[in-house]
């Protein structure tokens, strides 16, 4: 079905459905919302609006279905895969006005939150109470309602899991303006099929989420971090399965490399504890009492598979330096050049063989590859950089490195987005890698959610 332009009328009613301050149009639209952190293409809605409540989003959807108009859900912005882009135009709406933790229940250990809550400002306020949110993606600025609608991982995933554990009911609208509500302050539900575990990673394709009902865990009563310089990358992740094999499972294992160490040196403005080794890995650990021997145990563990030494950072400031500048990586990096990212997953055993695949190619192509990632959970960020080549030569090479790592990926059973979604970039990519019977059903799934696709239009399935 084709999408209706948007006219001065409807932009009218939009006014009377919102407060007209919120409702921006033209120039009034800032630059930033013409695109996410995908660095390609821009792409500007015909007008942006900004609920504060779920009976505006569902007046909103609404008057969008009865007029065929597409719309966009959208909080940050810090996507890498164009998946909060207006590719059609239509209206954009930002949820970042949604921003109340509206309950934290201490007693169930839960918390109900609007989805735009910021995922830094939401951890530091569970933890003045006691309480832990382990989801930790490294882009701290995004919005709880964009870490669901990609099923955010990040770097405790290793020992914690992913959004979708801690996600135990929310509130949503469909494209037609009706409210739903599915799971609840529940810790078991096998009510029928799972609708929620449907919506978490569906990247506001099939609904928009206008409430949150997330768990929470007590906070660990002690931290510690480990520092591991080794020779090389090779000899760094390869030591992850003797770590993990021999029964220890850190909170976090992240591998790194000196050149984004570096970069992100010049970025912070801060020295790093240590950039002297060409590759490291970095754990952490929480608990409490028993840590000692966990970590003593991987720090073991480390120096027999040829670490040069292993740095303890047990104090609050010495970590918050170390993670603080793995944090800022992708900001380094897209500070160094133009950047596009693969963000694959693959079992964990195989992860150093796919960064050795990875340094073929930079080497094959004569480009600039830079990866880091969760060394415990198998998934990767590779960056590929332009490094100031013409935008035509850019794109061909950027085509090829892309087609071999996710070819790779697949051929090692991996899949081709471990935490970041799949946007308008990465459609290709997911039809590869999927069966027709698959295919089938997630489109099935798009058509009864938004039977006339309205909702976030080309993405996911495209």
């Amino acid at each position: 079905m084709p999408f209706a332009k948007l006219t001065s009328e409807h932009i009218d009613t939009l006014r009377t459905i919102f407060d007209p301050a919120r409702v921006h149009v033209g120039e009034a639209i800032g630059e930033d919302y013409s695109h996410d952190e995908l660095a390609y293409g821009r792409f500007y809605p015909d007008v942006l609006v900004e609920p504060i409540s779920t009976e505006e989003v569902s007046q909103l959807l609404r008057f969008s279905y009865e007029h065929n108009i597409p719309v966009v859900p959208r909080g940050m912005g810090t996507g890498l895969c164009g998946g909060a882009v207006a590719l059609h135009g239509g209206i954009m709406l930002s949820m970042a006005r949604m921003n109340r933790i509206l309950e934290i229940d201490q007693e169930n250990r839960m918390a109900v939150v609007e989805p735009g809550v910021i995922l830094l400002e939401f951890q530091k306020t569970v933890e003045e109470l006691g309480l832990f949110y382990p989801p930790d993606p490294g882009e701290k600025t995004a919005t709880l309602g964009g870490n669901v609608m990609t099923n955010a991982g990040g770097m405790r995933a290793v020992r914690y899991g992913v959004t979708r554990d801690y996600v135990l009911g929310m509130e949503a609208v469909l494209p037609g303006g009706e409210i739903i509500h599915l799971g609840g302050k529940v810790l078991k539900n096998s009510s029928g099929y799972s609708l929620k575990d449907l919506l978490i990673g569906s990247e506001g394709t099939l609904a928009v989420v206008t409430k949150l009902i997330l768990k929470l865990i007590p906070r660990p009563h002690r931290q510690v971090s480990l520092l591991v310089p080794f020779p090389d990358l090779d000899q760094a992740i390869d030591a992850v399965p003797r770590i993990m094999g021999a029964g220890i499972i850190p909170t976090a294992i992240e591998f790194l490399q000196r050149e984004l160490i570096e970069a992100s040196e010049r970025y912070l403005g801060k020295p790093f504890p240590d950039a002297s080794a060409p590759a490291y890995l970095l754990l952490a650990f929480h608990g409490s009492d028993e840590l000692i021997d966990l970590y003593h145990q991987a720090a073991h563990l480390c120096l027999d598979a040829g670490a040069f030494d292993v740095f303890i950072a047990d104090t609050q400031e010495r970590q918050e330096m170390i993670w603080e500048a793995r944090g800022a990586f992708l900001e380094a990096l897209k500070g160094m050049s133009e950047i596009d990212e693969v963000d694959v997953v693959v079992p964990p055993a195989k992860i150093a063989g796919f960064i050795k695949f990875t340094r073929n190619i930079a080497q094959d192509l004569n480009v600039r590859i830079l990866s880091f990632g969760h060394a415990g959970d198998g998934n990767v960020h590779v960056y590929v950089l332009r490094d100031g080549r013409p935008q035509d030569e850019w794109r061909v090479l950027l085509e090829e490195a892309m087609e071999r790592m996710y070819l790779e990926a697949r051929n090692l059973q991996g899949q081709v987005s471990g935490e970041h979604g799949i946007g308008f970039a990465k459609i290709p990519y997911l039809k590869d890698s999927l069966g027709e019977a698959e295919l089938r059903l997630l489109r099935g799934i798009k058509q009864v959610f938004d039977p006339k696709g309205l909702l976030n239009p080309s993405k996911v399935v495209g």
